[in-house]
């Protein structure tokens, strides 16, 4: 009887502690970028700026880019673009610079995330496997996170619910 209640709580414990299911897709891909990430931050004493950007269908686009100095946001510069009355010309639609004092001020714009930010988005949210939606993660700026979202199954213009990263650099004052 003790052999049995034995192999019992083994197998209890083996099933919870064996064969831990990955809850993130991309997860490999995802620990490569946040090592080259955590290395890069080191490198550039947590002081960068990064590039978001979006696109339509429709001809909109935009930009975001967010300056942090010591792992802290300093400044945040937004520039959108579209097509003017109907015609083939592209212009900007609304331009606009915020520094320390100011930042968040604007309604339009990437959201105020550092990219320490950035990646527990991507890992606790964005990359959460999903039974309706196709994940994506990219890591194209240098290694680190250029793209991380999800578009939801049946969806057919502007689904994607993610970032997506133009750029990334050392910030130089």
């Amino acid at each position: 009887m003790k052999r049995n209640a034995y192999l019992l709580l083994l197998l209890v414990v083996a099933t919870f502690t064996g064969c831990k299911k990955e809850k993130i897709e991309y997860s490999n891909e995802f620990e490569k970028s946040a090592k080259v990430w955590t290395a890069f931050k080191n490198a550039s004493n947590n002081s960068y700026s990064y590039t978001t950007n979006t696109g339509s269908w429709t001809g909109y686009s935009s930009e975001t880019t967010l300056t942090i100095v010591n792992g802290k946001i300093i400044g945040r510069t937004f520039i959108s673009k579209g097509f003017k009355d109907n015609s083939n010309t592209v212009v900007v639609l609304e331009q606009w610079q915020e520094d320390e004092s100011s930042l968040n001020t604007h309604q339009s714009g990437a959201s105020l995330l550092t990219l320490d930010q950035v990646y527990e988005l991507a890992k606790n949210e964005l990359l959460l496997k999903r039974d309706n939606a196709k994940v994506s993660f990219e890591a194209k700026n240098n290694g680190l996170i250029s793209s991380a979202g999800y578009i939801e199954n049946g969806c057919q213009d502007d689904c994607f619910m993610g970032i997506n990263i133009k750029s990334i650099s050392k910030y130089v004052p």
